[in-house]
């Protein structure tokens, strides 16, 4: 059984979903720290004015320490509004436009409390769209207590896991040997960017991945796929 381990991110970007697609089950990693102006809370769109940045605004002052599970959106400032009417002005020509933001507005004209329930609730409906069935957990719902390297093995162990597939980024950060002890296969992913039909001028990789939907359609995972390694 391979799993991936992933904090859950704002609409996230093509590789991520790569990931949830390689595995027989996805972890959602999150009872972990949460980072601000991070991914957890933000990503990138293209427009006919280029790239944009949108964020969800969390509630920090006092919360340092929160883990993602814990996040509160501050819904003072009417940012759901500023999201979709920014998703409608830079997509709204695009061919597949149409199929997909009636669901969308949806979601985000429900009144969400917590930050993962948002994302969660994206990167379900994203997964559907793309025709993605892994099934998928969070760590929460797990109740490990360990930490560091210990946690994911630990993770790894209770889903009966014996492969981790991991962003690239974790091969700097995990310690191999500890997981070569325990019997865990450790794989990463070597994810090359693959270009696909963008309106805008030049081709722009790493935005979320509603921009490849809005411009690809039932396309979308067989381009996903076509970017994987291993």
């Amino acid at each position: 059984m391979k799993i991936s381990i992933m904090q859950p991110t704002y609409l996230p970007w093509l590789g991520y979903f790569e990931l949830i697609d390689r595995s027989d089950t996805f972890v959602f990693f999150d009872d972990v720290q949460f980072e601000p102006k991070s991914w957890h809370q933000r990503n990138r769109l293209k427009g006919p004015n280029g790239e944009q940045m949108l964020t969800v605004p969390v509630l920090t002052a006092g919360k340092r320490y929160q883990k993602i599970c814990e996040a509160e959106i501050d819904n003072k400032q009417q940012w759901a509004v500023k999201h979709i009417r920014s998703i409608e002005f830079n997509y709204s020509k695009t061919p597949f436009f149409n199929n997909y933001i009636k669901p969308l507005k949806e979601i985000y004209e429900k009144e969400w409390v917590k930050l993962v329930d948002l994302n969660l609730a994206l990167v379900s409906f994203l997964m559907g769209q793309l025709k993605i069935t892994t099934p998928v957990i969070c760590s929460s719902a797990l109740k490990i207590e360990s930490s560091d390297d210990r946690r994911v093995i630990d993770i790894c162990k209770k889903l009966g896991a014996e492969e981790l597939y991991d962003a690239a980024g974790a091969r700097a950060l995990l310690n191999l040997g500890l997981f070569q002890e325990e019997g865990i296969r450790l794989t990463f992913q070597d994810y090359k960017h693959p270009a696909y039909r963008q309106l805008h001028g030049s081709f722009i990789p790493y935005l979320s991945v509603i921009d490849l939907l809005f411009n690809e359609g039932e396309r979308s995972l067989e381009i996903i796929r076509s970017g994987g390694g291993n």
